[in-house]
C-alpha cells in the first residue's frame, strides 16, 4: 500500500497526526467543538476503510490511493486549520504568563480605585457603556500598542470623557496599569465560551475573553441597561453595589 509513496508524504502525514493528537488531548475536556471535530474524523475514517476494503473493486486501485491521501494528509490538516484558534488562544495564554514573570505586580492606590468606581457608576446611571481593564501580573502590551496611548493619571473625568459617546475613544477598552492610563481604544479577542448567554455584547465578551487569558480584571458597563459587571478568571459577574465592585478591585487588584 506504501509502496512508491515519497518519504516527505510519510513525514508530514505523521508530524500532522501527532498535532492533531496532541491539539485533541489538550482541548477534548474543555472545548466541545474540539472534541466533536474529533469524532467527526474518526467517522470519516471509519466510513473511508469501508470504501476502501468492501465497496471499491481491487481494480480501482486509484480510488483506493485517493481515500489514503485524504486520511493521513487532507484530514490532518483541515483538523489542524480548525482547532488552529483554540491553540492560539492557549499559546497567547502561556506566553503573557511566561513574559510577564518579569514585570511584578501593578499597584493601584486607594484613590485610583475611587475614582475608577466613581466614573463607573456615573457612566452606569447615563447608561453609557464601557470596559475598563485593570492590569495584574500580566503585561498587557500587545493589546495598548494597537491602541491609542494615553498615558495620564487616572481621574474620573478622564475616564467619563474617554467614554463619551461619539468621541474618538470611546469605542474599545481602556487600559489600566497601576495609577495610570495606559491607553484606550483597545480591542480584545472575543471570548468564544459558549456556555454565555447568546445575546451576550461584543463588550462582555471581550471582557471575558481578556479575562480568559490574563490575569486582569475587567469592569464592563452595559449601554442597553447601565448594568455593571466584571470580568476576572473567565467569570462574569454581575454586580449591584458599589461595595461589591470595591471589594473586588481590592480582592484581585492590590
Amino acid at each position: 500500500m506504501w509502496q512508491g509513496t515519497p518519504i516527505w508524504v510519510i513525514a508530514v502525514t505523521a508530524y500532522l497526526m501527532i498535532i492533531s493528537i496532541y491539539a485533541f488531548l489538550r482541548l477534548m475536556f474543555t472545548n466541545r467543538k474540539t472534541f466533536s471535530l474529533f469524532l467527526a474524523g474518526l467517522m470519516f475514517m471509519g466510513v473511508s476503510a469501508f470504501f476502501y476494503f468492501i465497496v471499491i473493486p481491487e481494480e480501482l486501485q486509484i480510488l483506493k490511493d485517493i481515500l489514503i491521501y485524504m486520511n493521513i494528509i487532507v484530514l490532518p490538516v483541515i483538523i489542524a486549520i480548525i482547532i488552529a484558534p483554540d491553540i492560539r488562544a492557549k499559546y497567547d495564554a502561556g506566553w503573557a504568563q511566561e513574559v510577564n514573570k518579569m514585570s511584578g505586580m501593578r499597584v493601584s492606590s486607594e484613590l485610583t480605585k475611587e475614582h475608577i468606581i466613581d466614573a463607573v457608576i456615573d457612566l452606569s446611571n447615563r447608561k453609557i457603556g464601557a470596559i475598563i481593564t485593570m492590569e495584574n501580573h500580566n503585561t498587557l502590551d500587545q493589546y495598548a500598542e494597537k491602541a491609542i496611548l494615553i498615558n495620564g493619571k487616572v481621574t474620573k473625568e478622564l475616564l467619563l470623557n474617554i467614554f463619551t459617546p461619539l468621541t474618538p475613544l470611546h469605542d474599545g477598552a481602556v487600559i489600566i496599569r497601576g495609577d495610570e492610563v495606559v491607553c484606550a481604544a483597545a480591542y480584545f479577542t472575543l471570548s468564544r465560551n459558549d456556555t454565555f448567554d447568546k445575546t451576550m455584547g461584543s463588550r462582555h465578551r471581550a471582557a471575558l475573553g481578556i479575562s480568559e487569558i490574563t490575569d486582569s480584571l475587567t469592569i464592563v458597563v452595559s449601554e442597553e441597561t447601565g448594568d455593571i459587571s466584571i470580568a476576572v478568571a473567565s467569570m462574569l459577574i454581575k454586580l449591584n453595589s458599589r461595595e461589591k465592585l470595591l471589594d473586588y478591585l481590592n480582592l484581585y487588584i492590590k
